[in-house]
């Protein structure tokens, strides 16, 4: 009989046991939603003047290399342009000069690592800040429409500031930082005009 009741007080005490781990292990689950949310104190205009833009570092870093390899050229209102690795260049002074693509310049086949961007029923290629656009067998370089999104800049960007508003400037092309669906994406806001 003592060892029927000290097996019975052990199974007891072991359950009791287990119901307070049970109870304790257990908890609530909660959702939480995702809202996309910009924060706008001043529209910037489509387009701006390049005198209102001012640069976090006043100086741009030039690069230049004194060969291209596999490059195409590239003619463009009468003047010669090199396209290679991605990249595309001006010849000065015995240098190849890296540049921001201008609006027009056309290749025949789009990097490997391009991204399609869909805004607005319009169809963008995009590689390292260049929006491209498919006219007949070429792509050619143009201004994105106001309102489109990317999930990233390039690795050369600049910071800038225009009447008191920080921005991201990358070829011309003005963009804010937003966040989408919780994710953070980069807004194309405006164009800068050169004056």
């Amino acid at each position: 009989m003592k060892t029927n009741s000290k097996t019975y007080f052990v199974l007891s005490i072991l359950l009791i046991g287990f119901m307070y781990m049970g109870t304790a292990q257990s908890r609530t689950r909660t959702t939480t939603t995702t809202k996309t949310t910009r924060t706008v104190t001043k529209k910037t205009p489509n387009r701006v003047s390049s005198k209102r833009v001012v640069y976090r570092t006043p100086t741009k870093k030039v690069v230049s290399v004194r060969t291209v390899p596999n490059r195409k050229v590239v003619k463009y209102q009468g003047q010669n342009y090199y396209y290679s690795n991605n990249r595309f260049y001006t010849y000065s002074r015995g240098r190849y000069i890296v540049i921001a693509p201008k609006i027009g310049f056309r290749i025949n086949t789009l990097p490997a690592n391009y991204r399609r961007v869909r805004f607005n029923n319009h169809i963008y290629f995009t590689v390292s800040g260049t929006f491209y656009t498919q006219i007949g067998n070429e792509y050619e370089v143009v201004e994105p429409e106001i309102g489109t999104i990317v999930y990233e800049l390039p690795d050369d960007y600049e910071k800038v500031t225009i009447d008191g508003q920080s921005y991201y400037e990358y070829g011309n092309i003005l963009y804010e930082k937003v966040q989408v669906n919780g994710t953070r994406a980069y807004e194309v806001v405006g164009i800068i005009d050169l004056d």
